[in-house]
């Protein structure tokens, strides 16, 4: 069945010379290159063609924006349907997976590296850094790997098993872990660099945007991103939940809800459709699943005695970029429970540390991956990468890049 669908999709590839499929990559894939061994029945090498620029193909080709990305350059798309490439490297890579296909690792050379979170950005350097001879050890604050490929993603986008089967892959490289192990509480970067030439930091940055709201105190009001990260035991069964925010964590709550038997979901944006940043297709699957999109309009106050029971909203309108609330307008909503995703922000740790930061306290880098101290790099949403699997995956290939590079270690060809 595989092999039929990878024959039928392959076959529409025009194997272009430009390649504008790889540029709109932001992994840089060789995607003519991939798809012209998957066509040739050649799936091993398929796989190891895509395993040169990433380790985490069974993940992106689930997660990324595919349609703005590579499948949005594929010049087939201006008079056909584009090739779709998503899904045949979803194929690819987890055939990659179950017949154990990688890259061999050099030999370990004497240098180390100490990669501190375990998420897309820290994964790609760690597995990045090993290929070549570094010895890598990983020292995450929780007992599980992943970060937010395993604390943020609902497992109807991303299976738990295809994360820990990626994250296995990548150890058995000769990778170490440390559980446990949280920067600036039982971790310090100065101990770190006693033992390691260098430290990259990809910890991502989950820590909720604080509004001010009444009611927001309520039994029944939580962060969204905190939800799916602590997986807090809640039933959705029968209940009317409001979201309140329009990204990807805002619409990936909304289709747990409705998943999970919630009678009525609805989700609650202060702006036009045009402004929502989730995906396009995740969006139009929320409306399928008959999420109820309430936009150009916000929240003014939660009710209820102790716990949520109702929301009172206000419709809104956009004039010269400043957001204006409609005189009596207000609608009050019953529901149960009301969820909040109106972004995330670094951990006020990091101010610790010793790093330069950005104006919203973030570690600054530059295109290297390079922070203000010489030996620690860092990547990922704990510097200002765009906020996708596949950017945060690029920024920790481009920091062990450059990592290699100083210890003299890369360009290697592979043996």
């Amino acid at each position: 069945m595989e092999e039929q669908i990878i024959e039928e999709l392959s076959s529409n590839c025009e194997h272009c010379v430009t390649k504008p499929c790889q540029m709109g990559c932001p992994l840089n894939n060789d995607i003519t290159d991939f798809i012209e061994y998957a066509k040739e029945k050649e799936y091993e090498q398929a796989y190891l063609s895509l395993s040169k620029t990433t380790v985490l193909p069974s993940i992106c080709s689930r997660v990324c924006n595919r349609e703005e990305q590579c499948e949005k350059s594929c010049v087939k798309r201006i008079s056909f349907s584009p090739v779709q490439i998503g899904t045949l490297e979803q194929i690819i890579g987890d055939m990659g997976l179950n017949y154990s296909w990688n890259i061999k690792s050099h030999p370990k050379t004497k240098y180390k590296v100490a990669v501190i979170g375990s998420g897309p950005a820290s994964l790609t350097c760690a597995s990045f850094l090993r290929r070549y001879g570094v010895q890598v050890k990983i020292f995450e604050k929780k007992s599980t790997l992943g970060g937010l490929l395993t604390h943020g993603i609902p497992e109807f986008r991303l299976p738990y098993e295809i994360t820990q089967k990626t994250i296995e892959s990548i150890l058995n490289q000769g990778i170490e872990v440390r559980y446990n192990k949280e920067l600036g509480r039982n971790l310090q970067i100065s101990d770190l660099l006693e033992h390691y030439q260098y430290i990259f930091i990809g910890i991502g940055a989950n820590i909720p945007k604080k509004i001010e709201l009444k009611g927001i105190q309520k039994t029944g009001v939580y962060y969204a991103n905190e939800f799916l990260e602590n997986k807090p035991q809640f039933k959705f069964k029968e209940k009317t939940i409001a979201i309140y925010g329009g990204g990807n964590t805002a619409i990936d709550v909304a289709r747990m809800a409705k998943k999970e038997g919630a009678s009525k979901v609805y989700l609650i944006y202060r702006k036009e459709e045009s402004f929502l940043s989730a995906f396009q297709s995740e969006i139009l699957c929320a409306k399928e699943e008959k999420i109820e999109f309430l936009l150009q309009t916000c929240i003014e106050e939660i009710k209820g005695e102790k716990k949520v029971e109702s929301i009172i909203v206000k419709r809104t309108i956009l004039q010269e970029n400043e957001l204006i609330l409609i005189e009596n307008s207000d609608m009050e909503l019953q529901c149960d429970a009301v969820f909040l995703a109106l972004g995330s922000q670094a951990s006020d740790e990091v101010k610790k540390l010793g790093l330069e930061q950005t104006e919203d306290g973030k570690i600054k880098i530059n295109s290297f991956g390079e922070t203000s101290n010489p030996r620690v790099y860092a990547g990922g949403d704990i510097t200002k990468t765009k906020n996708s699997v596949a950017h945060a995956s690029r920024s920790g290939r481009n920091a062990a890049y450059e990592i290699l590079k100083k210890l003299k270690l890369f360009p290697r060809k592979y043996e």
